[in-house]
């Protein structure tokens, strides 16, 4: 089911006082950070560095479709680490030491359980306090057994680096209809993207979020299995250690075939890097062809 037209009521589900402080929040946002300056001046292309491995929506598939645009139409130079030998495999992400150069990392990861090396590179960019984008199940990245050392980084994680950990979602027969909220019509990350659309990811609940979130996109769960579904932000900035965030809980495979979609990553990518976002939106443009691949 798809509609359009939708027609929220933002005040049941944001009191006035949690827009305001995400206005305060925003601009108490850091500054754009070396990255911005040496793409300016050519001195250095920016290092993106996706880590994958969500073994559910395909990010081995659709992130490197994303670099490929970095690399062809933004100036970037990109590595993408991959879970080995299948995206299945919880224990292995082949790539990470890439991590030690990057000017930004992507995650798109579900459920790791990384031996202490791996881990540490992640723990190590994500304290640096250079810029993070994150997706979808990256609010759960990790899953470490009852009285792991690490077990903490199940929730911890998520709620301190993106700004919420994982509590449920809506259904996977569900799909949600998505519209910009109006305080944060002017966020430059919203460049070039619809006010209203419907995409295939089923909605994830978020509220309340943690930290300096400020929510961007929300999202109204479609054919919901929940018995009681509320908005809930599909899309927001924070900060982390001083460094610019940006989240988004969608991420599906056929969600990639939206211009608006595959806009709304890169213009986060653009913004969490301090580089300027064109005044109609990031070129998202798809290099080659893209098929969205099945959800396992």
């Amino acid at each position: 089911m798809h509609r359009t037209g939708l027609a929220f009521d933002w005040a049941r589900y944001l009191k006035p006082m949690f827009l305001a402080a995400s206005v305060l929040a925003a601009s108490m946002l850091p500054a754009p950070g070396p990255a911005a300056a040496q793409a300016a001046d050519g001195a250095k292309k920016p290092h993106v560095v996706f880590v994958t491995g969500d073994d559910e929506y395909r990010s081995e598939i659709t992130m490197p479709m994303i670099a490929k645009i970095l690399e062809a139409k933004h100036n970037m130079r990109t590595s993408v680490a991959f879970a080995r030998p299948t995206p299945q495999t919880k224990d292995n992400i082949e790539g990470l030491e890439a991590l030690k150069d990057a000017d930004l990392a992507v995650m798109f990861v579900r459920f790791r359980k990384l031996p202490d090396d791996q881990l540490k590179l992640i723990l190590d960019y994500a304290d640096s306090g250079k810029p993070l984008v994150g997706l979808r199940t990256s609010t759960h990245a990790f899953l470490y057994s009852a009285g792991d050392k690490h077990v903490a980084l199940n929730d911890t994680f998520g709620r301190d680096v993106w700004g919420q950990k994982w509590l449920f979602h809506n259904g996977h027969r569900s799909s949600t209809d998505v519209q910009i909220i109006e305080a944060a019509k002017d966020n430059p990350v919203l460049r070039g993207v619809e006010p209203a659309f419907h995409c295939r990811s089923w909605l994830y609940h978020v509220l309340p979020l943690e930290g300096d979130c400020t929510p961007l996109l929300m999202g109204k769960a479609v054919d919901s299995e929940q018995k009681e579904s509320v908005a809930n932000p599909v899309a927001w900035t924070k900060s982390h250690k001083g460094g610019r965030v940006f989240f988004t809980t969608l991420g599906h495979p056929d969600d990639f075939k939206l211009l608006g979609m595959r806009r709304l990553l890169i213009n986060g990518i653009l913004w969490s890097l301090g580089q300027e976002i064109p005044a109609a939106g990031a070129n998202a443009e798809i290099q080659g062809d893209y098929v969205a691949p099945p959800t396992t």
